[in-house]
């Protein structure tokens, strides 16, 4: 790993090791999880300006309206979407995500799973996540410019469907194209009253459980 991506100083393995210890003091108890996001170098995934806030637990803007989420929110929905369904199902290894963004959120899941597939409706954004990608040597993530409120059927079923925007209510688009045995994390709600929820296949059919609130940028239609 290069200089430059490794860190030094404030964006530092020592900032990394602060940050996943702060994120254990709040909850965060996945292993697997707190791994990863210690060897995800977040300040890469921000304007080199705002570099020295990148182990900061906060939100922080990456252009065209949008964030890259509080590190504890992505280290949370991370520990949804692994959380066994039933001991007999294995963890999800095909993951799609709704709103690449800056690219954070896929990178910590592409140490977790075999394949993460993400969509993102914001040329720009994606091209500078492709970015990054080839700068980790991430080659299990694939990439798609659409609207995500469709998913992308061509490459389902997935295991597990992580969404990183909020919409008014999940789209059955997106359950659709989950495994009988899957699962979707998504912040569901309109500014100020959103809550995150993790949806299941159940008796009754699909059906969500409510893990908490959180603030997210809106899930928009079409692309740009």
């Amino acid at each position: 790993m290069s200089p430059s991506v490794q860190g030094s100083g404030l964006t530092g393995q020592r900032a990394r090791d602060r940050l996943v210890e702060r994120l254990r003091g709040e909850g965060i108890s996945d292993e697997r999880v707190l791994t990863a996001m210690r060897q995800v170098p977040r300040h890469l995934f921000i304007d080199e300006a705002l570099s020295s806030r990148a182990y900061e637990d906060t939100a922080l803007p990456i252009g065209k309206a949008q964030t890259i989420s509080q590190p504890w929110v992505v280290a949370r929905m991370t520990q949804a979407l692994l959380a066994p369904v039933h001991p007999s199902i294995p963890p999800p290894r095909r993951v799609l995500e709704i709103g690449t963004g800056s690219g954070y959120q896929a990178a910590v899941l592409s140490l977790l799973v075999d394949q993460v597939f993400t969509v993102e409706r914001i040329d720009e954004l994606l091209r500078g996540a492709r970015k990054h990608f080839r700068q980790l040597g991430l080659k299990n993530i694939t990439t798609r410019h659409a609207d995500g409120r469709a998913g992308w059927p061509e490459q389902a079923p997935f295991d597990a469907i992580i969404v990183t925007a909020a919409g008014a209510e999940v789209e059955d688009a997106l359950l659709a194209q989950l495994e009988p045995h899957g699962v979707l994390v998504a912040p569901v709600g309109t500014a100020g009253a959103q809550v995150l929820q993790r949806w299941r296949n159940t008796e009754q059919g699909w059906a969500p459980e409510e893990l908490g609130a959180v603030a997210f940028v809106p899930l928009l239609p079409g692309v740009v």
